[in-house]
């Protein structure tokens, strides 16, 4: 599965700090941009796989679009989508 991230810009002081609108709660951080994306993608795979083990609803991607009209305040993130597989 596919979901856009939002990526909040790091520095050589802090990390990229990620979150996963469409899933609430998933979020995750790396020290570099691709650590961050890749480090995303292992917390989308962990939180699907806590929410089917409760039988509780996945619920769908939106596009990148839909996300930003919705989030105004991540504006200065960097929008990318994580795969789990």
């Amino acid at each position: 599965m596919r979901y856009p991230i939002a990526i909040e810009p790091g520095s050589e002081a802090t990390a990229f700090g990620v979150i996963v609108p469409d899933l609430p709660g998933c979020f995750s951080a790396g020290d570099t941009f691709d650590e961050a994306v890749h480090n995303a993608a292992e917390a989308i795979a962990t939180w699907l796989a806590a929410t089917h083990a409760t039988g509780e609803p996945v619920p769908a991607a939106s596009t990148s679009t839909e996300l930003q009209a919705r989030h105004p305040e991540l504006a200065d993130w960097i929008w990318a989508e994580a795969s789990t597989a």
